[in-house]
């Protein structure tokens, strides 16, 4: 029998990943029906966003810690906000919560320009040596401001929040186009629900997409840090 030593377990990772990373899209197809949407998860390794420690669960549908007490979200609902933008491949998207920088990865893979904002500065650092290495040139990350959003940049097509808010905050309406779509979960720091949100010209819609628990958004408008 041939040992392939440290290659060829390393070779039986990335297999094993690839071969999670399949069962995963397939497991998200029951819910998400925009293929765009899936054909950008399926491109984009969730793996390289996590600790090392954590790798082997990449591909398992639940959020995974990512350090300074935040985590990665569950691909299910990185795929239903993704879905709920509603992106053709021209639009200037605006995120908040950079995180780790995969969803910011996959919105790259969607959208014309991503502008994503981060209130923690080693996340901010790390999501953008990552997102550099991987080669995205239609990616800005910014260390976020007290300000909600990035007005500098505005208006937006469309805004995507990855913590929570306890409602829905004008000061992001205003970053929108008419007929933009926010997605944001909104309620307690507990629990809340993912909401779609569109402005209209004289008023908003909005849908609720689903039940979530996120991290507290903070800022004006939203949750202070104590």
């Amino acid at each position: 029998m041939v040992d392939f030593g440290v290659r060829g377990v390393k070779l039986r990772s990335m297999l094993g990943l690839e071969m999670d990373r399949e069962k995963l899209i397939e497991h998200l197809r029951h819910e998400i029906d925009d293929k765009r949407v899936l054909d950008a998860m399926a491109r984009v390794r969730r793996e390289l966003f996590v600790p090392s420690l954590s790798r082997r669960f990449a591909y398992e549908d639940r959020p995974l810690p990512i350090g300074e007490d935040q985590t990665i979200s569950q691909p299910f609902i990185v795929a239903l906000m993704t879905q709920a933008l509603v992106l053709t491949g021209t639009e200037k998207v605006l995120e908040l919560g950079t995180g780790s920088g995969y969803q910011a990865a996959i919105l790259a893979e969607l959208a014309r320009q991503v502008i994503t904002v981060e209130r923690l500065q080693k996340l901010t650092q790390t999501a953008r040596r990552t997102l550099k290495r991987l080669g995205y040139t239609n990616i800005e990350v910014h260390l976020a401001t007290r300000t909600l959003g990035w007005p500098a940049e505005a208006p937006y097509d469309a805004i995507m929040v990855t913590a929570a808010a306890p409602r829905i905050p004008r000061e992001l309406l205003e970053q929108l186009i008419i007929g933009g779509r926010l997605v944001i979960p909104v309620g307690s720091r507990w629990e809340q629900d993912l909401l779609q949100v569109i402005r209209r010209q004289d008023r908003i819609t909005v849908k609720n997409l689903t039940h979530c628990r996120f991290v507290p958004l903070i800022g004006e408008e939203a949750w202070s840090e104590e």
